[in-house]
């Protein structure tokens, strides 16, 4: 399967870099082609501007949004990469959605609604929070993280079959806990 990693995290010896290594490598070794796009490496320009929005009415996008999704389009498989800031993803990658995922490529608006246009068999979300996972299912914060991009963007244009993972308390954990949760991910993405 033709698997595009969209990945968000500014500093590249961050945890989730880890978790970005040890995603790709799996999903090499079973034999699935996999191409990375790091947001922050890339300087993805991630305002959706006056332009965008004319460009977009008129069909005529920017070079940068084409080539995204070439590899969107590319893709037979989604996994994205990105801590939890403020309950949502980095700007960046919101930016990236906004951009990228325009009408009449990822969805369309008819007369019975919205309707999704992407036909990719999975996804896959990871990520990285600083706090504890009790506090979260405490204050019902766990659905801030799940449904505005699993259902909100990916479900909503197409992709019904998403998996998340949150790995909770990452600043503050052992080397030996982090490891497991490497491990999980290397299960994740060997189970794509």
């Amino acid at each position: 399967m033709n698997v595009l990693i969209v990945y968000a995290h500014p500093n590249p010896r961050s945890f989730n870099r880890a978790i970005l290594e040890t995603v790709d490598a799996t999903l090499r070794e079973r034999g699935h082609a996999t191409q990375v796009h790091d947001l922050y490496r890339m300087k993805f320009r991630c305002v959706l501007d006056g332009e965008d929005l004319l460009r977009n009415w008129r069909g005529n996008l920017a070079d940068d949004v084409q080539r995204e999704q070439e590899a969107v389009r590319w893709a037979q498989g989604l996994v994205f990469i990105y801590p939890i800031w403020w309950f949502g993803p980095p700007a960046i990658l919101k930016g990236w959605i906004d951009r990228v995922f325009t009408r009449k490529f990822a969805f369309n608006i008819g007369a019975g609604g919205m309707e999704g246009l992407l036909t990719h068999r999975r996804a896959l979300i990871l990520n990285t929070l600083g706090g504890d996972q009790a506090t979260y299912q405490q204050e019902h914060w766990h659905e801030l993280l799940v449904r505005p991009i699993a259902e909100g963007v990916l479900g909503a244009c197409g992709v019904r079959n998403v998996t998340h993972r949150a790995f909770y308390q990452v600043l503050s954990i052992s080397q030996a806990e982090r490891q497991m949760m490497l491990d999980e991910a290397r299960d994740l993405a060997a189970a794509f």
